[in-house]
C-alpha cells in the first residue's frame, strides 16, 4: 500500500520563488558586499582592543578635575550635614549653610536618589531657587539627561542624550531649545569622540547657537585630540573659526603625587568666524595655569598658579570618617585681593545603612548609576 505525499500549499509554491531571490540577493547583492564589508570592519576594531576613550567635554579631566581647583575653590564659610538613608538605592538629603559668600546662598537643601537605571537630584536655596537633574537609562550605553533651573534672574533647561561604546563617545544636548519664534532658537552642542589606537584619541565638537530669530545662527567646529600612556597625558583642542587653542598636560610623578599644566591661547580677529574678525589689528591672549596634588594618608593638598600672579590652594582633612574639614584660599597679586574659606561636612548614616555600603560595595553601586 503506498503512502500518499504530502499536500503543499499553493501559497508557499508561489512564495518560494521569491525566497529564492531574496536569498540570492541576501547572499550575493550589494547588501551582502556591505554586510561582509561591515563585519571585516568590525571584526579589526575589535582585534584592536580599543576601549573607551571619554568624551570630548572631559578631554582634560585630569589636569581641570583631579588636579586643578576648578570647581572646588570657594570663600566664606560653610556647613554641610548629610543623612544617608540607603545606598542600594543610594537615597540621601543634605543641608548646606553658607555665610560670607557672593557664589553660594544662605541655605539650600538638596536630596538625591540614584539606580542602576534612573538619578534624580533636586536642589532648593532659601530664595526658592530650584535646580534639578533626572537621568535616565535607556540601555548599558545609552543614558538620556535633563536638567532646569528656575530663578529669579532667568530660567534655563538642557536636555542631552550620551551613547558610550566600545571605543567611542557621542553626545548631543539642546540648552534653551524653543520652536515658539517660527523658528529654532537655543543653543545645540554635539560631540563624538573616537579611540584610533591604545593611547590616542580624536574628536570633533560642533556648537551651533542662536539666542533669538532677531539674530543669525552662529555655527563654531572645534577639533580634539588626546593621548594618554600609563603615568602622562596629554590633550589639545582648536577652534578654528574663532582662532583659540587650548592644550593640557598631566603626569603622576609618584603614587601620591601628581602635577598639571593647561595652556590657553586666543588670537582675537584672526579667526573668519571670530567676533572682532576685521575689527583691526588682531590681540593676542594667553593664560597658563601650573597646578600640584598630593595626596595623603587621610587628607589631600592642592595648589595652582597662573601667568596672571593668581595663586590658589586647597587643603581637605578627614578628621574622622563622617567628618571632613576643607580650607580654601585664593590671592591674586594683580588685584590686590585675598578670599578664604572654609567648610565642615558631616555624613551620618545608621549602622544598618553603613552595613548595607560594606556588603554591597559602595563604589560598584555609584559606579552604576547613571550621574
Amino acid at each position: 500500500m503506498s503512502i500518499p505525499a504530502p499536500v503543499v500549499p499553493l501559497e508557499k509554491v508561489q512564495l518560494q520563488p521569491e525566497q529564492v531571490i531574496s536569498d540570492n540577493l541576501a547572499q550575493n547583492g550589494p547588501f551582502a558586499r556591505l554586510q561582509n564589508l561591515y563585519a571585516a570592519f568590525h571584526a579589526r576594531r575589535q582585534a584592536l582592543g580599543l576601549s573607551n576613550p571619554g568624551t570630548v567635554e572631559n578631554i582634560g579631566k585630569e589636569v581641570q578635575r583631579d588636579v586643578f581647583l576648578t570647581s572646588q575653590s570657594f570663600s566664606g564659610l560653610r556647613a554641610e550635614l548629610t543623612k544617608v538613608f540607603s545606598t542600594a538605592p543610594m537615597f540621601q538629603v543634605s543641608h548646606a549653610l553658607s555665610m560670607g559668600s557672593q557664589a553660594m546662598p544662605p541655605y539650600a537643601f538638596s536630596a538625591m536618589y540614584g539606580s542602576p537605571k534612573v538619578f534624580l537630584q533636586g536642589n532648593l536655596d532659601n530664595e526658592f531657587s530650584f535646580s534639578g537633574r533626572f537621568n535616565w537609562r535607556w540601555s548599558q550605553a545609552f543614558v538620556s539627561k535633563t536638567s532646569a533651573q528656575l530663578t529669579p534672574q532667568g530660567n534655563m533647561m538642557s536636555i542631552e542624550n550620551d551613547y558610550t561604546g566600545s571605543d567611542f563617545s557621542a553626545s548631543l544636548k539642546a540648552i534653551n531649545p524653543s520652536f515658539l519664534d517660527d523658528g529654532i532658537t537655543g543653543m545645540v552642542v554635539g560631540s563624538y569622540l573616537q579611540a584610533v589606537t591604545s593611547k590616542l584619541s580624536l574628536g570633533i565638537d560642533a556648537f551651533w547657537s542662536r539666542p533669538a530669530m532677531a539674530y543669525p545662527p552662529e555655527l563654531n567646529v572645534s577639533f580634539a585630540g588626546r593621548y594618554k600612556a600609563a603615568d602622562w597625558m596629554a590633550c589639545g583642542q582648536i577652534i578654528p573659526d574663532r582662532g583659540v587653542l587650548e592644550a593640557s598636560y598631566w603626569r603622576r610623578l609618584s603614587e601620591r603625587v601628581e602635577t598639571g599644566i593647561n595652556c590657553n591661547l586666543a588670537f582675537a580677529g584672526m579667526g573668519p568666524g571670530s567676533p572682532m574678525a576685521g575689527m583691526g589689528v588682531p590681540q593676542k591672549e594667553g593664560n597658563v595655569t601650573i597646578g600640584a596634588k598630593y595626596d595623603f594618608r587621610t587628607s589631600s593638598f592642592r595648589a595652582q598658579i597662573d601667568n596672571q600672579g593668581k595663586v590658589a590652594c586647597l587643603l581637605e582633612k578627614s578628621i574622622a570618617p563622617p567628618i571632613r574639614v576643607t580650607f580654601s584660599g585664593e590671592i591674586d597679586h594683580p588685584q590686590n585681593a585675598a578670599k578664604l574659606g572654609l567648610a565642615v561636612s558631616i555624613e551620618a548614616a545608621d549602622e544598618a545603612v553603613m552595613e548595607q555600603q560594606e556588603a554591597t560595595g559602595g563604589a560598584s553601586v555609584a559606579g552604576s548609576i547613571p550621574f
